[in-house]
């Protein structure tokens, strides 16, 4: 199996920390048993009971509530967490693999949940449009207990939110939770990723995220993250922000602009100069 290498969206810059910090502070990866995926569709969650609506990226892949083909047939076996670029490869090229994984964000079982959502993330990568009819699915992942769901779920929302920014709207209070979640460093770098392409997209959203984005760029300061924190923020504002979020993205990178040295001063003031615009 050659493993898919995979992406980091860095506005033409490249970070120190790589968002592999996550890798380093997953738990519970060491059963020894491989995990089976229930071939059987999870029941319905009440998020995912309105279908989304199409775009044109998606309007060819079959949707969540009409999945059709026997299921009974088909099995998805995680021995390990790298087994999810196998998964993803799967799922790509069969709508039906793709429709269980995302039953599986619902299930009962921790591992199989978090595996699943690991291959979801590659598929974001890979092939983000195949994922769209998904996005309220996703979103309630963001609910699951464990930080590793919730990392990868948010990083799968933050590639397609553009697809359906109405039915990405149910993601803002679990991208929340996980913003302030004390324990876990790459669930907070996974909301602020996805809060900030939610905020690029128009004046609206980013004054409906900004207090988040704001708040992340006092508290976070010093986390091994916070450097991958100021690349989705140049992508944040890089977008469409209005200009009263464009002002106070501003000032509140100013002083690292003038004080800190390194990437982080460069990074500073390259989202001044975007705030400009």
């Amino acid at each position: 199996m050659v493993p898919i290498p995979e992406k980091n969206q860095t506005n033409g810059l490249v970070p120190e920390k790589d968002s592999a910090l996550f890798e380093n502070n997953l738990t519970g990866l060491t059963d020894d048993e491989p995990v089976t995926a229930s071939t059987q569709p999870a029941a319905p969650v009440a998020a995912s009971t309105q279908p989304a609506k199409p775009t044109a990226a998606s309007t060819k892949q079959t949707s969540p509530q009409h999945r059709t083909g026997d299921l009974a047939n088909k099995q998805i076996i995680f021995d390990s967490n790298e087994d999810r670029f196998s998964v993803a490869e799967q799922a790509m090229s069969d709508p039906e693999v793709l429709g269980m994984l995302i039953d599986n964000l619902a299930g009962g079982e921790r591992r199989l949940r978090q595996f699943s959502a690991g291959a979801v993330a590659v598929v974001s990568e890979k092939q983000p449009e195949l994922l769209a009819p998904y996005i309220r699915q996703i979103a309630d992942a963001l609910h699951r207990p464990e930080a590793q769901t919730r990392y990868e779920s948010l990083e799968a929302l933050a590639r397609i939110v553009a697809f359906d920014p109405e039915s990405a709207d149910d993601a803002i209070v679990g991208a929340e939770a996980s913003l302030y979640d004390e324990e876990n460093g790459p669930a907070r770098l996974g909301a602020v990723r996805f809060l900030s392409a939610y905020g690029a997209l128009d004046a609206k959203r980013s004054q409906k995220v900004w207090p988040y984005i704001d708040e992340a760029i006092q508290c976070y300061h010093g986390d091994p993250e916070f450097q991958d924190m100021l690349i989705a923020v140049i992508g944040f504002a890089s977008g469409r922000p209005a200009k009263q979020v464009r002002e106070a993205l501003a000032a509140r990178m100013r002083f690292d602009a003038e004080n800190a040295k390194g990437p982080l001063q460069r990074r500073a003031i390259q989202i001044i100069e975007l705030c400009k615009v």
